[in-house]
């Protein structure tokens, strides 16, 4: 019995003879991606620092020796009472704040995340170029939930982790590690261009330079 081809078996049918005609894959792909590419310390910082400011982001520079006071100095100013740290972090970041810290050492349920005044975490690296910091889940950083559900994030970015274009960020990378990507405070727009903030993250971004780190 002969069956009528259906448009289905038309389709796939035309699409099998094209891929016999297709050459066959190059066995090495090439990636001859731009990198290695370096600026002076003072123009990776302005670069950054331009490209955070026009994602509405609030930047601070300070030296070292200053990250205690700079951070705490942020925190008193947006009234942030209660806050949450990575297990890791440095404990030297926290003297010049006298609220209560919660540390995330035991999963602390996302409910209670959300009633956190805000979080302090460090950063992997941080590309100039596109303004983008990238968390990769260390010690300093934490998981994924703690950075995302509060609604006041103040990350710290040493000068020496940032480069300038994302394929020197990547390379610094570790694949198998979970990486986020923040590009400013969580935002969104409608069909009319209305800006809504922290739709999926936190509605304030605090970015703490460390220069001489």
């Amino acid at each position: 019995m002969t069956t009528t081809p259906t448009a289905r078996d038309t389709v796939l049918g035309r699409i099998r003879d094209a891929l016999a005609l297709a050459p066959a894959p190059e066995t090495t792909i090439p990636r001859a991606y731009r990198t290695g590419r370096t600026l002076p310390d003072a123009e990776r910082l302005a670069l950054l620092t331009d490209r955070l400011v026009d994602y509405k982001a609030q930047v601070h520079a300070c030296t070292g020796e200053r990250t205690a006071e700079v951070i705490g100095g942020v925190l008193r100013d947006r009234e942030a009472r209660r806050i949450g740290v990575p297990d890791g972090l440095d404990e030297g970041w926290l003297t010049g704040y006298d609220g209560e810290v919660l540390r995330d050492s035991a999963d602390i349920p996302a409910p209670s995340l959300g009633a956190l005044d805000g979080v302090v975490t460090g950063s992997a690296v941080s590309c100039a170029e596109t303004g983008t910091i990238f968390l990769d889940g260390s010690p300093d950083q934490g998981r994924r939930a703690l950075s995302l559900v509060p609604d006041l994030h103040v990350c710290v970015v040493d000068l020496s982790t940032v480069v300038v274009g994302v394929p020197e960020a990547v390379a610094r990378l570790e694949p198998r590690r979970p990486t986020t990507l923040i590009s400013g405070p969580s935002a969104t727009s409608d069909i009319e261009l209305e800006r809504v903030e922290g739709v999926h993250g936190p509605r304030n971004l605090v970015v703490v330079i460390r220069t001489d780190a």
